[in-house]
C-alpha cells in the first residue's frame, strides 16, 4: 500500500461530488500501472480512457473509486482536496519508504541517463540523474530529508516551472537499488527499463 500512497501523492486526487459522493482518483498515461493499483486495492472499478484537446498530448487513463472509507483513510495520512501545492510527505515507516518512493517516482519522477559533455571538460562523461517533481516545495523538502536520513543521500531542490529534487549519478545508483530491491511487479516498466539499459552499458554499478 505504501507504493499506492506514493503514486497517489503524485498522480492522485480526492474529490467530493455534488451529492456528497467521496472519490479517490488516479490518472496516468500508462494503463497497466493503473490496473496494478486497482488489483492492489481489490477494486473492480472501470479504468476510463480520455483524449486531450491538444492532439500533441498523450491519451491518459483514469481510475476513479467511490469510497468514503479510503477517502478518509487518506485524509488521516495527510492527503487533502486540491493538494498539489501544499501537500507534505506522509510519515511512512522506514521499512516501507522504498515502496513509497518508487510509487512517487513512477508518478512524478524521471530518470535521465546518457553521455553528456560538461562545460569544463572536452569529452563526454556518463551521467545518471533521478529527479522528483512537485508543485509542493514542502513535500520535496521532507522527502529529501527522509532519503538523507535513511540512505545518506544529498540532493538539490530548485524551481523551474515547478519544484524539482535532483540526485546526481552516485546517489541515483543508490536510489535504483533502494527503490527496486523488493518491488515485486508493482512499478512502471518503462522507467525501470531506463535504469536497466543504463546498467548494461556500465554506467550504473
Amino acid at each position: 500500500m505504501a507504493y499506492v500512497l506514493g503514486f497517489f501523492c503524485a498522480d492522485g486526487n480526492l474529490t467530493i461530488g455534488k451529492r456528497n459522493n467521496h472519490y479517490i482518483e488516479f490518472t496516468n498515461c500508462d494503463k497497466d500501472i493503473l490496473e496494478k493499483i486497482r488489483k492492489t486495492l481489490g477494486s473492480n472499478h472501470k479504468i476510463s480512457k480520455h483524449k486531450r484537446k491538444n492532439k500533441n498530448w498523450r491519451t491518459y487513463y483514469r481510475l476513479q473509486i467511490g469510497s468514503k472509507e479510503i477517502f478518509y483513510d487518506l485524509t488521516r495520512l495527510g492527503m487533502i482536496v486540491n493538494k498539489s501545492k501544499v501537500l507534505g510527505c506522509p510519515n511512512v515507516p522506514s521499512k516501507y519508504l522504498s515502496h513509497f518512493v518508487r510509487g512517487y517516482f513512477d508518478g512524478d519522477g524521471n530518470v535521465v541517463c546518457g553521455y553528456f559533455r560538461k562545460s569544463d571538460r572536452k569529452s563526454k562523461s556518463p551521467v545518471l540523474s533521478v529527479r522528483f517533481t512537485s508543485g509542493s516545495e514542502l513535500l520535496l523538502q521532507q522527502l529529501k530529508y527522509r532519503l538523507q536520513k535513511q540512505l545518506d543521500l544529498s540532493g538539490s531542490i530548485r524551481y523551474n516551472a515547478g519544484w524539482r529534487l535532483t540526485y546526481s549519478t552516485n546517489n541515483s545508483r543508490i536510489l535504483f537499488g533502494f527503490m527496486y530491491a523488493n518491488s515485486n511487479s508493482l512499478f512502471l516498466e518503462q522507467k525501470k527499463k531506463i535504469f536497466l539499459r543504463d546498467r548494461l552499458i556500465g554506467t550504473v554499478a
